[in-house]
């Protein structure tokens, strides 16, 4: 019989690719999110007070609830990632605009409407500001390297399906007052 050959290493495996993770651009986003929630959350709760519109609750209760769940995850998401959460009101400081977010004097005026005139204004306000997540997002995903973790990217891509379907529902409703 013929000698055994020595044994022989195997080529190296290619290195295990690395695992995708968060981005600064990817916290901005969340905790701006995060802000860009808790207006909608303010306009929401005038809403109960000021429509006397079933129709128009029924949308606040879904707008509260599933933004609630959102920031909820959002916390979660930046607190797993060792991150610093903004607390909920930190929108109304300096520098926490975002696209679609109403200005003071937005809110103030939609405090101040009632009925079918409050109703009119929600639902122009709530759908510019359902466009500015929109736009978030789009921005989000147009910085190199942003949105590509997992989480974010199922995370944001629902946000653009869950707030395109409130705008055309919200479109929809406000085409019905103006008939």
């Amino acid at each position: 019989g013929a000698a055994p050959e020595p044994s022989r290493r195997a080529p190296p495996a290619d290195p295990p690719r690395a695992r995708i993770t968060h981005t600064a651009a990817d916290v901005a986003f969340m905790k701006g999110m995060i802000g860009h929630h808790a207006q909608a959350l303010e306009m929401t709760e005038l809403l109960r007070t000021h429509s006397e519109s079933d129709q128009m609750k029924l949308l606040a209760m879904r707008i509260d609830v599933s933004q609630t769940d959102e920031i909820r995850f959002m916390q979660n998401w930046l607190r797993a990632r060792g991150e610093e959460v903004p607390g909920p009101h930190a929108h109304h400081m300096p520098g926490g605009h975002m696209p679609g977010m109403l200005t003071a004097e937005q809110m103030a005026q939609l405090a101040a409407a009632r009925g079918p005139e409050f109703d009119r204004l929600f639902l122009e306000f709530m759908m510019r500001h359902h466009e500015g997540a929109l736009i978030m997002v789009r921005e989000l995903f147009a910085q190199d390297g942003a949105g590509q973790e997992a989480e974010i990217n199922a995370f944001a891509s629902d946000v653009v399906a869950d707030q395109q379907m409130e705008i055309d529902r919200m479109a929809g409703m406000l085409r019905g007052m103006q008939k």
